[in-house]
């Protein structure tokens, strides 16, 4: 699944697979759930590690880890997005990824596709 940001920053409009910071003391993996459940209220299962990556925009510099998931319950409900969407692995090329995404993009491909 993949989820078009909203909003007007830098990013908007660019798509990336959801979720948000770890905050103190939160493993990456509890980060994931917690913030799919409040950015898209539905719980996910959360599976193998794809990648970590570390990315320099000229605002920041981010480190995504990207994870495998499962829909455990509930449909995503946009709150800070603007559309998400279900894709095959051979789809993903059809979306505009945020940059610091585009690894993790790949090696799905590669892992999946």
């Amino acid at each position: 699944m993949a989820a078009q940001r909203g909003g007007s920053g830098a990013l908007a409009g660019f798509w990336e697979f959801p979720g948000g910071k770890v905050e103190a003391g939160e493993s990456a993996r509890d980060a994931l759930e917690r913030e799919i459940a409040e950015e898209l209220d539905c719980i996910v299962q959360v599976g193998d590690e794809i990648t970590t990556t570390t990315h320099a925009y000229d605002f920041a510099e981010i480190t995504l880890t990207t994870f495998f998931c499962a829909l455990v319950d509930g449909e995503p409900t946009l709150a800070e997005h603007t559309a998400v969407r279900w894709l095959l692995p051979a789809e993903l090329d059809s979306l505009e990824w945020a940059p610091a995404d585009v690894p993790a993009v790949a090696l799905v491909k590669a892992t999946v596709g």
